[in-house]
């Protein structure tokens, strides 16, 4: 089956209520110039508001419809498409305010807290089950620490997750 052809539960998609995208972005603190990464972008609910927060946003997303119609909608963002595991992260500080593919979490973690990142925050929207996991313990990190954010109710997306999900937030540590 093309990549254009697969359905959003085969690409485990769950767009991301407005509401709840404009929350997230407020409490992630993103200030005018902050260069943000969406990983997971879909149709740009968390770009829209990085945006207008006056984030320098690329927004990274594998499937080739969103990533075409990304492009459309917001012609200043950088649009990349790629899956996590081809994922390049920048070589000079970034943040990150995402609701990445929960099949991509492990080895998001992985890069964006590898030894070489320059990854000053992030705000990644994830299975609770698995915020909890890493907010109690589950990296040990001297660069960076973990917590668990706001939780979301299944409602804040479309369609709905079959599982609870929360917010991950990252900070390098001082």
């Amino acid at each position: 089956m093309s990549a254009a052809g697969r359905s959003r539960r085969t690409w485990g998609w769950h767009r991301l209520d407005d509401d709840w995208a404009a929350r997230i972005v407020a409490a992630a603190g993103i200030r005018p110039g902050d260069l943000v990464l969406d990983i997971g972008a879909g149709e740009g609910a968390l770009t829209a508001h990085l945006v207008r927060a006056g984030a320098r946003v690329i927004a990274v997303e594998l499937h080739p419809g969103r990533a075409r119609a990304l492009r459309e909608r917001f012609p200043g963002v950088t649009v990349v498409r790629a899956d996590v595991a081809e994922l390049r992260l920048p070589r000079r500080p970034f943040r990150v305010v995402a609701n990445p593919p929960f099949s991509a979490t492990a080895e998001l973690l992985r890069l964006l807290l590898a030894r070489d990142s320059e990854l000053t925050a992030a705000d990644l929207v994830l299975q609770r089950a698995v915020v909890r996991k890493y907010a109690t313990g589950g990296i040990a990190s001297r660069r960076f620490a973990l917590a668990a954010g706001d939780a979301l109710p299944r409602r804040a997306f479309h369609p709905r997750p079959r599982v609870d999900c929360a917010v991950l937030t990252i900070r390098r540590r001082r």
